[in-house]
């Protein structure tokens, strides 16, 4: 019984990302291969990964950039012992969401976002496990400096691109929306219609003594 074997566009495709110590593109492979048609090269991708599928390592690509990975299932077996868990505190969690959510964007434009003033250990914690970035300046006065997130953030929450960030439908499905947060904006319209109430009818009542008031004024 014959196998077919992957032809020789295939194999070096695979060879390349084998030897990269880095992610690449559709791009960077077509260039390194002696300039073949991109076509050509998402062809050969697709068909690794597909070979890749079920077997121990997969073929995945993340922000437009392709790499293998140990399939999900078999990660346990390659953790070391002792693996240090990255915690983040409230405030960083926070930052973290607003950059993805609204790169690239200015401390400022976080703090005026979350309410808060921001610490600027915050962002250096952020850039330190290598989630955020400077992506340089605000073309306004004052050039502030801006952020956005690395690729290694994608890598991290296993994200092809930011298109795949949850919405607000999925954030309240699992939960990671704070409830009392919801109360919260509740109140805030319940209190906002009771002040519009509340001046309509002080406008109702000068209208009623502006009326009254011209009853009785003496006819001329």
């Amino acid at each position: 019984m014959s196998t077919q074997q992957p032809d020789d566009t295939i194999r070096a495709i695979e060879a390349t990302l084998f030897a990269s110590e880095e992610p690449m593109s559709v791009d960077a492979l077509a260039g390194h291969l002696g300039g073949l048609e991109n076509a050509i090269v998402r062809d050969g991708l697709q068909s690794l990964q597909e070979h890749y599928a079920d077997r121990g390592v997969h073929l995945v690509e993340r922000g437009k950039r392709w790499h293998f990975e140990t399939a999900p299932d078999l990660a346990h077996l390659l953790r070391r012992e002792r693996e240090q868990v990255r915690r983040l505190s409230r405030a960083a969690t926070e930052v973290l969401a607003i950059v993805a959510y609204h790169e690239p964007v200015s401390r400022a434009e976080i703090e005026s976002i979350r309410g808060v003033q921001t610490a600027k250990g915050t962002l250096d914690v952020l850039m330190e496990a290598g989630w955020i970035k400077l992506a340089g300046r605000r073309e306004v006065p004052g050039r502030p400096v801006i952020y956005a997130t690395t690729q290694e953030f994608l890598d991290h929450f296993g994200l092809s691109s930011r298109r795949d960030l949850p919405g607000i439908d999925e954030l309240k499905a699992a939960g990671l929306l704070d409830p009392v947060d919801d109360a919260y904006d509740a109140l805030q319209e319940e209190a906002e219609a009771a002040m519009q109430a509340s001046q309509e009818a002080d406008d109702h009542d000068e209208d009623e003594a502006d009326a009254l008031e011209g009853l009785d004024e003496p006819a001329a």
